[in-house]
């Protein structure tokens, strides 16, 4: 089972041992009802926010998601599983089934987490007309390959290879590949708790 598979059946979980229906969840986070029972269903993941949304309502962290083991201690995650497992793939629009971005967690077994770190692959895109997500918390990129471009509120950046960027997720902000060439990205997302 993919990971994208497991994010959505703990989700479908947690909403049900709370008793709480789609509606409710959907209500109290500010996604439709359509958006849930995609993401539950594992048809997709448009974006982090609304897994951050979902969990802000759900009074998890975001972490329970995609958590896979409870290592209280220093987790390792090794070179070879980054790449092979934990792979959590979002599309660009809720109901597109265009892969834009696949994340691969490095720290799925760590418990109690409010950093999410991530090996990041970005695909080219087609589409220029992109559309910005918010959620509570902070982002650190670093750029392991190729260039992309981020769109901050009103501000447009663009970064090489070994250039960072340290933003407050709260401002609108989307994430892509730069002139349609494949990218590579170091993300770690901070929620608080």
């Amino acid at each position: 089972m993919g990971t994208n598979k497991i994010i959505g059946s703990k989700i479908k979980n947690i909403r049900e041992t709370q008793q709480l229906s789609v509606e409710e969840v959907a209500e109290r986070s500010g996604l439709s009802v359509e958006q849930i029972e995609r993401i539950e269903n594992n048809t997709n993941f448009p974006s982090l926010a609304p897994l951050i949304k979902i969990a802000r309502t759900l009074g998890v962290r975001l972490g329970t998601f995609l958590d896979d083991h409870s290592e209280l201690g220093p987790v390792i995650c090794r070179k070879n599983a980054s790449r092979t497992e934990s792979g959590i793939n979002f599309s660009h629009h809720a109901a597109s089934t265009h892969k834009h971005m696949e994340y691969h967690s490095l720290s799925q077994d760590k418990a109690g987490r409010h950093m999410e770190p991530f090996l990041i692959d970005i695909a080219p895109s087609k589409n220029a007309d992109f559309i910005l997500s918010t959620h509570e918390g902070e982002e650190f990129i670093y750029v392991l390959a190729g260039i992309v471009e981020i769109n901050y509120g009103k501000q447009t950046y663009v970064l090489e290879e070994g250039d960072s960027i340290y933003y407050d997720s709260i401002v609108a902000h989307h994430v892509h590949a730069y002139n349609g060439s494949p990218s590579r990205i170091l993300g770690i997302v901070y929620t608080p708790y």
